[in-house]
């Protein structure tokens, strides 16, 4: 029973989440996005036009767009009811707050073409308990990402459009787990760090101007993490030294549409598709041999068998007015983990998201936005008979989250 419980800590390095869409992906990165609840490919428009569909770019104004947003990440308590291996582990995660601020810049037209920059945070994680069962598994699961990512796009005729770009992903992680508190004095310790690289692409095709349809597909970029790990028995360290995951940042493929009606009214419907299914297991590696004792527990790849996972969207803006601009949206989206692979470290469930939001044009040249949304989870129920990887059989419950997104447009 111990080794179970045990074996799951080793190193579940980027499978705890932010819990705002399927896996560890953050969909949401402008107030507009937010707003639509991520219906926002072939409406994309303005500077953050470059992150989320940068053929959109040669629609944009010729002028000089920036845009600075800043997010606040609200993911309340959660509560897990039932036993581990057979024995009761109730437990309550912490409260997590974050804040993530993001940049977007789309240049004028040059003979057709465009460039534009985006620093995003694509996805990300935190998830920390100190109930001894889920201690064991995630006392504490941080990892932070950033993307810069640089993009083109050309204007191939007045109605159709192409982009793309360079994704370079910079990822910071710690990783803490202690058993001892579940009859096991066995801790980990573990920082790291790296930058990948990846690629993004974009069309855009305008049949009349009321219309737009886009298609837009972001590379998976496999997140190397590399650092140093302690590991420690009885409170004697028994390992310091380097240490390696590897895991996916999924490819996403969104195929979108939009209409605007009587020219005030545009309602779009987005599908994407995250392909989670690269994501098969979990090895950690290390630079020197460890302990013996400790191998099953911190070295063995642990089975993950995510699938791929679909997401359906749709997002209204209304122009009220020559300054005002209002939003909503609603999305479904589904989780990619099964039942036999879900763990404390990412109590994931399928969701509905609902959002607000809003533009007010304070001059020709400045506009502020916010955006809201809510994220709720179904409650997530682990059976006897899914046989679950660190022997759970109980139900998650309370997982939710919330957005609220500022932002700021400056037009040179």
């Amino acid at each position: 029973m111990k080794n179970r419980i045990l074996k799951f800590t080793a190193l579940s390095l980027l499978t705890g989440s932010m819990l705002l869409a399927s896996g560890w992906r953050i969909p949401e990165q402008s107030a507009n996005s937010v707003a639509l609840s991520g219906a926002y490919v072939a409406n994309a428009n303005g500077a953050d036009s470059a992150y989320y569909n940068p053929a959109n770019m040669s629609f944009n104004e010729d002028s000089l767009l920036l845009e600075g947003d800043f997010t606040y990440i609200n993911l309340p308590k959660l509560d897990y009811t039932g036993t581990v291996a057979g024995i009761p582990a109730n437990g309550t995660s912490k409260t997590e707050q974050f804040f993530v601020p993001t940049l977007f810049l789309t240049s004028k037209n040059y003979n057709g073409f465009r460039y534009g920059l985006s620093v995003t945070a694509p996805g990300g994680l935190s998830k920390r308990w100190e109930t001894p069962f889920q201690k064991a598994y995630a006392q504490e699961f941080t990892l932070e990402i950033i993307e810069f990512n640089p993009v083109l796009s050309y204007a191939l005729t007045p109605k159709f459009s192409i982009g793309g770009g360079l994704r370079v992903i910079y990822s910071s992680g710690v990783v803490k787990s202690d058993a001892s508190l579940i009859g096991k004095d066995v801790q980990r310790d573990l920082k790291g760090n790296t930058i990948e690289f990846g690629y993004n692409l974009a069309l855009s095709y305008k049949p009349v101007k009321e219309a737009t349809v886009a298609l837009t597909y972001r590379s998976n970029v496999d997140i190397k993490e590399e650092g140093n790990s302690k590991l420690y028995v009885s409170g004697t360290k028994v390992y310091d030294g380097g240490a390696s995951v590897t895991v996916p940042l999924p490819a996403v493929l969104a195929l979108s549409a939009s209409y605007t009606f009587n020219g005030k009214t545009t309602v779009e419907f987005e599908f994407d598709r995250t392909y989670w299914s690269k994501y098969k297991d979990l090895d950690f590696n290390y630079k020197s041999p460890i302990p013996a004792i400790l191998v099953p527990s911190f070295d063995d790849p642990i089975r993950k068998n995510w699938k791929d996972s679909n997401a359906y969207r749709i997002g209204v803006t209304h122009q009220y007015n020559d300054k005002l601009k209002l939003m909503a949206g609603f999305a479904i989206d589904k989780t990619p983990i099964p039942s036999s692979t879900l763990g404390f470290e990412l109590p994931s469930a399928d969701a509905k998201l609902y959002s607000i939001g809003f533009e007010y044009k304070y001059s020709n040249k400045i506009t502020f936005g916010m955006g809201y949304l809510y994220d709720r989870k179904k409650d997530r129920t682990i059976n006897a008979s899914d046989t679950n990887i660190q022997g759970m059989v109980g139900t998650f419950t309370k997982i939710r989250a919330h957005l609220l997104t500022a932002s700021f447009k400056y037009r040179f």
